[in-house]
Parts: C-alpha cells; structure tokens; sequence
C-alpha cells in the first residue's frame, strides 16, 4: 500500500503513478538523484580529502611528539633523586626541563645551567611550568604546596607530608584549578587498591617495609631503636597506623602515605604500617602490601604481594624506584583538579 501525495492511502488499484506524476519537477530529481547508487572515491580523490583533513587528524602516534609540546617540569630538590630526574627530564622528548631548586643553591652551580635555576620558590612561576616535583622535604609541601598549586599542577614526591591533616585539607583545597599528584612509588597493586577504596570495599590495608638498619633516617625514639640493633636478628620498630609513623620517618615510608592516599576510605588513621630492621638485608628492600576486601559467602578476599627492590646498605631509595619515580612523572598532569594517583 502506497501513500499518496496530498490524497489518502491509494491500495493496487490507485493510480500512484498519475499522482507521482504531478510532483513538481526539483522534488523528483532530487529524490532520483538520493535514490542513485554512490560512486566510491577514487585513490587521488581519497587523497585530496585526507590532505584537506586537519593536521592533527593525520598525524600518526609516533609522530604526536612533534605537535604536542612537551611537559615543563620544574624540580624542588636535587639530591639524589633530583640529580636523576633532571638528567631524565632533558633526555625525554616529551619532557622539558622548566626549572630546577636545591636548599642550597651553590650545589647546582657548575652542574645545572644557569637558566634553569631557581633560587626562590616564590618566583617558581616566572619558569612557566606545567608541573612542579617535589623531592626534597615534606616541609616543602606544607610551606609551598598551596601557592605551587596556583601555579601548575603538583606531583608530591614526600606524600608523608599528607599525614598531617591540615595540609592535606590545605592541598585539597587549592586544587581546584590544577590536580595534586601522588607517586605510587614501591606500593604495588595501587590502582587496583583505589578502585576498591573508590566502591566502598576495601575493608583492610597493611603495608611492611623490611631494610637494612643504615637504610633508616630515623626521628625521634625510632633513631635511637634502630641505633641500638645488634647481631642478625631482624627487629620490628613499627607497627600501628601510618599517620603515627610519618612524622618519624619522613624519608623512609612515602611508600605508606601512598598506600594511606590510595585507600582513601580508610586514611592514615586506618592503614597500617610495619617497619622492620633488619641486618640480613644487605642486597634488598622488601615491601610487602596486604589487601582485605568484602565478604563473600562468609570468606574473605585477599590479596598479599611481596616486592624485592635491588638496594644496598646505607641507600634511603632503592633503585627500581627511580625508574617507577620517572614513569609517575611522565603520567602527572592534565587530569585537572583534585586529587590523583600516579
């Protein structure tokens, strides 16, 4: 049954033919000209379009570093991991190094060109970074944090700084135009432990930290303890909530903060910390993270891993770490604001 044009439903016996025929001339070539079969572009003419596409468009992935410019890394701290990133910084081609900061300055000088050097932070914002790495001192966060986050995005390379709940209100606060970013460091399985705390289900977080006595930098009775160990036998500083471990060793568990950062649900005052010392660790440091989830038909989900990073004595970070440090550096930035994990 066909429509009729102007007219009602005209069965077989209509003369659809007649009325199609009084249709105005411009409506039926048109309908003709839909109703005609695509040609399908030649090779030249499939070539002229696609020179005409929009440059990006055509660009292939490994090309994108010449239209994207690199990341302006600013840098605040050169010890030892300062020293490895600014030299990482400038041999990456999707990096670019926009400054760099020490306590003292006359360290970068001869080592550091000059026009990077910053030698006040408050002046960090005439680099035009586009992200500033601390790795120096958690007081840098507590003293510079806010005013780094007006600025560019902010990757806190000493997330033991978090645990104090004023800063850590102070830095979520000011993130509101650029992100906060957190290295997952040594603290395996980090995404996957953010997901649950994210749904609600990670009921349980303990991380274990096992060096060799020289590896500390203590504060406080954890100095004296570790000082006083003796013999071969591996001796237990620690072990109770992150946030109370902190303030104690500030250098030696950014890995705890993270893990604290990460499962947010259940904070510093939740997660739990394990310092060991012990002095058969002289080719490793051990950090072994232990995950809880729901119950399912009355058990448990569990999660344990074990990482052995390749560090010797006296070495505060071992040495997969810096590797893991650069990654976190390459994946910061451009998320916006708030608070991230990378």
């Amino acid at each position: 049954m066909v429509a009729g044009v102007g007219g009602g439903w005209m069965g077989g016996g209509g003369c659809w033919v007649h009325r199609l025929s009084q249709l105005p001339l411009l409506v039926l070539s048109v309908s003709l000209a839909t109703c005609k079969p695509k040609r399908s572009p030649s090779r030249q003419e499939r070539r002229r379009e696609s020179e005409g596409e929009t440059e990006l468009l055509s660009v292939k992935p490994r090309d994108l570093q010449t239209v994207m410019a690199p990341k302006r890394v600013g840098i605040v701290g050169y010890g030892h991991l300062g020293k490895f990133l600014t030299k990482a910084v400038q041999e990456r081609p999707d990096l670019e190094l926009a400054f760099v900061w020490n306590r003292t300055t006359s360290v970068l000088h001869g080592e550091v060109e000059g026009r990077y050097i910053c030698e006040n932070l408050e002046n960090c914002s005439q680099f035009s970074p586009d992200l500033i790495v601390e790795v120096s001192h958690p007081i840098i966060s507590e003293k510079y944090g806010p005013m780094f986050l007006n600025t560019a995005d902010y990757l806190v390379g000493s997330p033991t700084a978090l645990a104090s709940q004023p800063v850590e209100d102070a830095l979520r606060a000011a993130a509101t135009s650029h992100g906060l970013y957190v290295p997952a460091g040594a603290f395996w399985g980090a995404e996957d432990i953010l997901k649950m705390a994210d749904r609600g289900t990670l009921k349980g977080l303990k991380v274990t930290m096992k060096k060799h006595p020289s590896c500390f930098k203590f504060e406080g009775e954890l100095k004296a303890k570790n000082e006083q160990i003796c013999g071969s036998e591996a001796v237990t500083l620690y072990d109770g909530p992150v946030r109370g471990l902190c303030p104690l060793a500030p250098n030696n568990v950014n890995t705890m903060a993270a893990a604290a950062m990460a499962g947010h649900n259940l904070g510093f005052d939740v997660v739990q910390g394990c310092l060991v010392s012990d002095p058969k660790l002289t080719d490793w440091h051990i950090v072994e993270v232990e995950v809880t989830g729901p119950q399912i038909a009355g058990r448990n989900f569990t999660v344990k891993t074990t990482r052995n990073n390749p560090a010797d004595p006296g070495a505060v970070t071992g040495s997969a770490t810096y590797g893991s440090f650069l990654s976190s550096v390459v994946r910061a930035g451009g998320r916006g604001p708030g608070v991230h994990l990378c």
